[in-house]
């Protein structure tokens, strides 16, 4: 099912989201609607705070060389935990909660995560890059943070400015 996803400047995107502590069909319906509406929207990740669900649950789909995207490289990642932030690369970023805004921010280059599939399994993921750049801006939005918030003042103003004009 496509989901509504929540559009800034709506204040349930500043929420802070609460771990997942039962991983049942509920959770796996919710993790299948957020990768069918990523897809649906061409976005390349999404965190369930977006679709109004303040729970600690991100879904990613990077495409591949082919520019597609592919189910089967699909990263749902629940309760994630950072262990390891370094480097550092400037990323031209977008968000399906700020639609039609991108703008180049900094990252750590290189993570390293725990965190939990849709069973309750830990698992680890270390990831570099383009890969990075998204687990990052999807856990910011678990913790109630845009990437506009992030940027420069005149940036943000530019931002703002442009926000004014698609009302």
């Amino acid at each position: 099912m496509i989901l509504e996803i929540l559009k800034y400047p709506n204040k349930r995107l500043k929420e802070k989201s609460k771990p997942v502590e039962v991983f049942d069909s509920k959770l796996h319906t919710l993790l299948d609607d957020m990768y069918e509406t990523m897809i649906e929207r061409n976005g390349v990740g999404l965190a369930a705070i977006q679709v109004g669900v303040a729970k600690q649950i991100l879904v990613i789909n990077l495409p591949r060389e082919d520019n597609q995207q592919y189910k089967e490289d699909l990263l749902e990642i629940i309760n994630p935990v950072f262990l390891k932030q370094e480097g550092e690369i400037a990323w031209n970023e977008g968000c399906l909660s700020v639609p039609d805004f991108y703008e180049s921010t900094t990252r750590f280059s290189h993570i390293s995560l725990t965190y939990k599939d849709r069973f309750g399994n830990d698992k680890l993921l270390q990831a570099e890059d383009f890969l990075s750049v998204a687990i990052q801006h999807e856990i910011d939005h678990l913790n109630g943070v845009l990437f506009v918030d992030k940027l420069p003042i005149l940036k943000r103003k530019k931002f703002e400015k442009e926000l004014k004009k698609q009302k």
